[in-house]
C-alpha cells in the first residue's frame, strides 16, 4: 500500500546495536514506542514555545507543539502513502533536546556554551555552541540510549530550519521523504500556532489581511497548507508546495519574527530573567564538584 518513494521498514539501514525483530511492530513502529516512553520527551510538556509563564492554561508548550507537528504531519503522510510510523517516530523526537525557555533558553545556552570556550585556546575558529538539534541527537543515543534506526535519527537531526526561509530544496530527500514531510510540518504547526498564540495573548491585536489567502481562522489556515503540500506533492519523489503558498509562508514567518518573537523580550522582562537563569546555571554546573555523578565537564553541564 506504501507509495514507491516510502521509506519501507524491511529496507532500514538498522540501529547501531541490533536488537531482535518484534513479533508484532515494525522497527519504525518501536522507534515511536521509544520516544513516546522516555524522560525526555515527558519533560517536554514544563518546557515553554514561546509565551513565559503565560495567564492561563491553554498556550501551546513544547509537548503541544510536538503532538501538533505530529498531527501535521501524520496527515500529510498518510495522504502521500509515506511510511507513517517513521513519521511519527521523527515528529515525536525532533524537538527532544530543547532548552527550557524554548529559543530563548537555546539562544542563552548557546552563548554560555560558545563564552565558555573562547577562553581556551583552539585550532577551531569558531568556539563550538549548543544547537537543540545535536542535543536531541544525543539524547536518543547517548543519554537514554534509545538505540534508534538510522533513519530515524538522520529525520531528527535534520529538522531544524531556524529563521530561514522555507525553500524547494527543503521538500527534498536528503535522507527520505519521511524526514522532509515533518521539516515542512514542523513549520506548518509553529506559525499557526504561534500566531494562535500571540492573538489570545494580545501582543497581537490582528492578522495582516494580505494573509487573508490561506484562511480567516486557526484552522482554515493549517488546511490550505496541508492541501497544498498533499496536492503539490503526490506521487512526486520530493515534497513541494505551491510558489504562491511558499511565499506567503515565509512572509508570515517574516512578520511574526518582527511582531512576536523579536517584540515578546521587550515587552515581558520576564525572557531576559529566564536567559540570564540558564547562564547562571550553566556557569554553576561548569565548576568542579558541581555536577552528580556520572556528569562532567562542558558537556555534562550542557546535558543536566
Amino acid at each position: 500500500m506504501l507509495s514507491p518513494y516510502a521509506a519501507k521498514a524491511a529496507d532500514s539501514a538498522g540501529r547501531a546495536v541490533d536488537i531482535p525483530d518484534d513479533p508484532v511492530r515494525t522497527c519504525y513502529q518501536r522507534d515511536r514506542d521509544r520516544v513516546l516512553h522516555s524522560k525526555s520527551f515527558r519533560r517536554l510538556k514544563h518546557k515553554t514555545q514561546v509565551f513565559i509563564d503565560p495567564a492561563g492554561d491553554h498556550y501551546r508548550t513544547r509537548m503541544t507543539h510536538t503532538l501538533e507537528v505530529s498531527q501535521i504531519a501524520r496527515t500529510v503522510g498518510r495522504a502521500l502513502r509515506l511510511n507513517e510510523d517513521l513519521i511519527e517516530a521523527i515528529a515525536l523526537g525532533h524537538d527532544i533536546g530543547h532548552t527550557p525557555f524554548g529559543h530563548a533558553g537555546e539562544s542563552a545556552l548557546d552563548e554560555a556554551v560558545r563564552a565558555y570556550w573562547s577562553d581556551f585556546p583552539t585550532l577551531d575558529p569558531s568556539p563550538p555552541g549548543f544547537r537543540h538539534y545535536e542535543q536531541s541527537l544525543r539524547i536518543v543515543d547517548v543519554l537514554e540510549n534509545l538505540n534508534l534506526t538510522a533513519e530515524t535519527m538522520a529525520g531528527i537531526g535534520g529538522h531544524s530550519k531556524g529563521r530561514g526561509d522555507l525553500t524547494a530544496h527543503d521538500g527534498e530527500p536528503t535522507s527520505t521523504l519521511e524526514a522532509a514531510v515533518v521539516r515542512i510540518s514542523d513549520r506548518i504547526a509553529y506559525l499557526n500556532h504561534d500566531l494562535d498564540d500571540a492573538l489570545r495573548s494580545g501582543i497581537i491585536l490582528e492578522v495582516p489581511a494580505r494573509f487573508d489567502a490561506m484562511g480567516s481562522n486557526h484552522s482554515e489556515r493549517i488546511g490550505t497548507m496541508v492541501q497544498d503540500v498533499i496536492v503539490k506533492s503526490l506521487d512526486q519523489p520530493c515534497i513541494r508546495m505551491s510558489a504562491h503558498l511558499l511565499t506567503c509562508m515565509n512572509d508570515l514567518k517574516e512578520w511574526l519574527f518582527e511582531n512576536v518573537y523579536l517584540l515578546y523580550p521587550q515587552r515581558y522582562p520576564d525572557i531576559s530573567k529566564a536567559q540570564n537563569m540558564v547562564k547562571e546555571l550553566f556557569a554553576y554546573f561548569t565548576e568542579p564538584g558541581n555536577l552528580p555523578d556520572k556528569y562532567e565537564g562542558v558537556q555534562g553541564a550542557v546535558d543536566y
